[in-house]
C-alpha cells in the first residue's frame, strides 16, 4: 500500500469509527433511560451511587469498546474487497 492509501485509509477508518462511536453512545444512553427511566450518571459525580456509576461505565466501556471492534474489522475487510489490503496492527504491551 502507498503512502496516498495508507492516508485514504486512515482517513476512512477515522471518519467510519467516530461516526460508529458517537451512533453506540447514543443508543447506550437511550437504553440506559429506557432500562431505568433516568438519565446515564456521571461517573464523577459525588452524589451518585458508586455501584450505578461502575455499572454504566461498565455497559458504556464494553459497548463502544465492541463498536469499535466491528468497526476496525469491517474496515478492513472493506477495503481489503477494493483491492488494498492494510496490514494489521499488532498490539504488543512491554513491561
Amino acid at each position: 500500500m502507498d503512502l496516498q492509501e495508507k492516508v485514504l485509509y486512515k482517513v476512512y477508518a477515522a471518519v467510519l469509527g467516530t461516526t460508529i462511536t458517537v451512533v453506540t453512545q447514543k443508543a447506550l444512553t437511550s437504553a440506559w433511560k429506557i432500562a431505568t427511566g433516568e438519565e446515564p450518571p456521571e461517573p464523577g459525580d459525588p452524589d451518585v451511587p458508586a455501584f450505578q456509576a461502575f455499572i454504566w461505565a461498565i455497559s458504556s466501556g464494553v459497548g463502544i469498546g465492541i463498536a469499535q471492534l466491528a468497526t476496525t474489522r469491517y474496515t478492513a475487510r472493506h477495503w481489503g474487497a477494493l483491492g488494498s489490503k492494510p496490514k494489521p496492527r499488532r498490539t504488543t504491551f512491554k513491561v
